[in-house]
């Protein structure tokens, strides 16, 4: 059981947190210090501040990090509290790319894109270190590159780590465990959604959570309601790492947190008596159980943030501002 199970599930997890921040921090590199400043820019309005976040979030592939990002030019006094809910919400949508990706079921391309990337990387630095001195304008071209290389890698680990946790399905249904957590799920579906917020709050990363999910669902070895039990768990689970960061800061910065919890929870509550039609919405678009999980939780998160949005434009935000 610990060979063929445990080691597996955890060696999974942590390569797919790991492949997920070697991403994350890649990209922020590459392009974190022009999007922290558009991010004031184009935050006028929420309507702007969602397209926007939403772009952001899909490159950075970490709807955490743009929300501590927001938290952190909340306390710098660069943006208001009023014009960070629209950058919430889009965090929220832009992160689904990473699970509708993996939804593609490329991960046997994962290893050749590693090694393909890591060659593209190793090339870029030698580059970079032998340009003479009449190229030294290209030097930042060379960066963007072991940037772009890195964050490639990053993905490929991702990948990698999915086929980890996929091959532990057969395992969990021989020794009864998934047998077990479903019974307890169908007497109550709230079973899932705790299964998803505690393990999003531990490993603090929703799409780890939702990248364990649609790998047992592909092997079979999870419903596709109980996964979908496990998303919604898993973005309120999110918020914990939000939370982290406004300690200590300006109470606007705590207001953005306690957003971003609301917005979450509040999500969270409203689907909660329709799984199982998020389920057949999803399954009307393919009969893949993985993606079904994926395409589940796009549609969650979009119809999510496009109820909140109206709720953005409520002037008590701006007053909000003045008391902070």
């Amino acid at each position: 059981m610990f060979r063929e199970m445990i080691i597996p599930l955890i060696f999974g997890l942590a390569l797919f947190i790991f492949g997920m921040k070697m991403m994350e921090l890649a990209l922020q590199a590459w392009a974190g210090p022009v999007l922290t400043k558009l991010l004031n820019t184009v935050s006028a309005t929420p309507l702007k501040g969602m397209v926007f976040s939403t772009a952001v979030t899909a490159l950075l592939q970490s709807s955490t990090a743009v929300t501590v990002m927001t938290i952190g030019l909340v306390n710098a006094g660069l943006l208001t509290y009023g014009r960070t809910l629209g950058i919430i919400l889009g965090g929220n949508i832009g992160t689904c790319l990473t699970t509708e990706l993996i939804a593609l079921h490329i991960s046997s391309f994962g290893l050749p894109l590693l090694l393909l990337s890591l060659c593209i990387w190793f090339a870029a630095v030698v580059l970079h270190e032998k340009l003479p001195f009449r190229l030294q304008k290209h030097a930042s071209l060379m960066i963007s590159t072991q940037h772009a290389a890195l964050a490639a890698a990053g993905f490929s680990i991702v990948l990698t780590a999915i086929a980890w946790m996929q091959s532990t399905g057969e395992a969990l249904q021989t020794y009864g465990l998934i047998d077990w957590f479903t019974k307890r799920a169908e007497s109550s579906i709230l079973w899932g959604v705790a299964a998803g917020a505690v393990l999003a709050a531990v490993v603090h990363s929703s799409a780890a959570v939702i990248g364990l999910a649609m790998g047992l669902a592909a092997a079979g070895a999870l419903p596709v309601p109980l996964g979908i039990a496990v998303v919604l768990g898993s973005n309120v689970g999110t918020c914990v790492t939000a939370v982290i960061a406004s300690i200590g800061g300006t109470r606007s910065g705590r207001f953005v947190a306690w957003s971003h919890i609301v917005l979450n929870v509040g999500g969270c509550l409203l689907f909660l008596p329709f799984i199982r039609e998020l389920g057949a919405a999803s399954a009307w678009m393919t009969s893949d159980a993985s993606a079904m999980i994926a395409h589940s939780q796009t549609l969650f998160n979009l119809l999510s943030s496009l109820i909140a949005l109206p709720l953005c434009y409520l002037p008590v935000w701006k007053r909000l501002d003045k008391l902070a």
